[in-house]
């Protein structure tokens, strides 16, 4: 099949697969005084191909001017909403780009699915991917862009699949009352059962992005909502929750909790305490190597306005710096929860925390109440803006970044993903290995430099995922231990604004054992 795209970039790779990436493996690009090996990030400056380290190739599975199979109105491609009449083209009235956001893989019956929310443009919505379709005009497929209660739809950022309703479950990154989580039901061929967008307001409303399943049929929530801006940084504002439904499988009442963190002497650390004291020693203790912290699920009440964030300070919980989305651990049988940290996204920031991380919270078991918080992982002005997190293996956790284009141009660095070993004990930096220095395409140079500004420019790291599409509670995201890129476990990211490309990681091997057949890979770029 002929799969061809102008100004879609191409990734270099060559020799050993990620799985088994060593500092010892990897080009003379390294920086080991910052603790990273790997590629050389890309300097913000023009346009940029992206690069993969050695082992790793890269094929479109998906790019923003495919058009949708069934087109409704002014959503139309795959990456851009006409409704402004605007073309797919670079132009000073050029269309609104949708920003397909996180991926969801999953396999029904012998077709093999990528499902994405689209997050940019003046409404979301919701695409297929049929990953064995060869005829690119029937590939994408609209699912849905309408509200079952008839009211605007909301762009979308987080998604995952929920077995247990048999849901793709959406998460709108807005403050109240307009964010919060949404559902499209499928049947068992994958099929939307009747093309709505369900709200589903028992799970409150705010800026929530990350979302992820349990064991138990719980709903996790990471919020993403900046806070005020003092000296020195922002004001830590955002949460995580946890949804327990009343009726396994049914998320329409439930009990909505934020997770609050606990002194040394037992008191919590509250909003309020961090508005008034963003310097709090709270955040630099949180923010060092070996800390520890008791941990409580507090029940909120959402008021009026169904704000969890509103809720969630008035209960007690604790804030923090932009976290945006988390994961459970393999192998800990859902007791282990992994979540980043974004930070203030500024070169200037000098409050404590100001550069994010990526954090664990453990617990007996996904229903307990209590746990210990402890960072895995600190960001510093290299690895910073923290956002998309999946798991490669039991130890090996893929963490992108999302800087933003006013902290590239400051360190004069575009995004990087980072490949983390978590196998030891926690007190100190783990090796954090750059699987990924992401480009800067020609349509993301031009929107950054001349568009009309409501299409952002540089690329985003966006929806990593690895999963081997399994439907059943026995697929939920940390239930088995991925063999990245083995056997049937398959791995997506996107390069979100731009030419919004998503694109499939594989090695150089799997392209040639499986051409046409699986990968789309090297005969798709002939």
């Amino acid at each position: 099949m002929k799969f061809t795209k102008i100004g879609v970039t191409t990734a270099v790779g060559l020799g050993l697969g990620l799985a088994v990436l060593t500092t010892a493996s990897l080009p003379a690009t390294a920086t080991p005084d910052s603790g990273t090996a790997g590629v050389a990030a890309n300097s913000a400056f023009g346009v940029q191909n992206n690069v993969l380290a050695a082992g790793l190739e890269q094929s479109p599975v998906a790019y923003g001017q495919l058009p949708l199979a069934n087109p409704h109105g002014g959503v139309s491609h795959y990456g851009y909403n006409t409704a402004n009449g605007g073309p797919l083209t670079q132009d000073a009235k050029e269309a609104f780009k949708t920003e397909p956001d996180k991926n969801v893989y999953l396999v029904f019956g012998a077709k093999h699915y990528l499902f994405q929310g689209h997050e940019g443009g003046p409404q979301g919505y919701v695409t297929r991917i049929d990953l064995d379709e060869k005829d690119l005009t029937k590939r994408v497929t609209l699912i849905a862009d309408t509200r079952s209660d008839g009211a605007a739809v909301p762009t979308f950022d987080g998604i995952t699949w929920d077995p247990f309703t048999h849901q793709l479950l959406l998460a709108a990154e807005a403050t109240a009352p307009k964010g919060g989580v949404f559902g499209i039901t499928l049947d068992d061929k994958g099929d939307p059962v009747d093309g709505k967008i369900v709200p589903l307001p028992a799970l409150g409303s705010g800026g929530y992005e990350g979302i992820q399943n349990d064991s138990a049929g719980n709903v996790w929530l990471v919020e993403d909502i900046g806070g005020a801006k003092k000296a020195g940084g922002k004001v830590p504002n955002s949460y995580v929750y946890r949804f327990t439904p009343t009726k396994a499988g049914d998320l329409s009442t439930g009990t909505l909790q934020a997770l609050q963190v606990n002194r040394a002497d037992g008191s919590p650390v509250t909003a309020k305490q961090l508005a008034d004291n963003p310097s709090d020693q709270f955040v630099t203790d949180l923010h060092s190597y070996g800390a520890s912290f008791n941990t409580t699920w507090v029940t909120i009440t959402t008021g009026a306005n169904n704000s969890a964030t509103a809720a969630a300070a008035a209960a007690g919980a604790t804030p923090f710096k932009r976290p945006e989305n988390g994961v459970f651990r393999p192998g800990t049988n859902f007791g282990e929860f992994y979540f980043t940290e974004t930070g203030d996204t500024d070169k200037g920031s000098t409050l404590p925390g100001a550069f994010g991380g990526v954090f664990r919270l453990s617990q007996s078991s996904p229903t307990a109440q209590t746990g210990k918080l402890s960072p895995a992982f600190l960001g510093d002005l290299e690895h910073t803006g923290l956002d998309n997190i999946q798991f490669a293996s039991k130890d090996k956790l893929m963490v992108v970044e999302d800087a933003g284009d006013s902290l590239h141009a400051q360190r004069d660095a575009l995004d990087s993903g980072y490949l983390l070993d978590l196998a030891g004990k926690g007190k100190k930096a783990p090796e954090a290995l750059r699987w990924l220095a992401e480009g800067r395409d020609a349509s993301a140079t031009y929107d950054h430099n001349t568009s009309p500004g409501y299409n952002d420019g540089d690329n985003e790291i966006t929806g990593i995922h690895v999963s081997n599409g399994d439907p059943t509670a026995a697929g939920i995201l940390g239930a088995q231990t991925p063999q990245m890129m083995g056997g049937d476990w398959r791995t997506f990211w996107t390069q979100q604004h731009g030419d919004n490309v998503t694109w499939e990681l594989h090695t150089a091997a799997a392209a040639d054992s499986h051409g046409d057949d699986r990968h789309d890979g090297k005969n798709d770029r002939d």
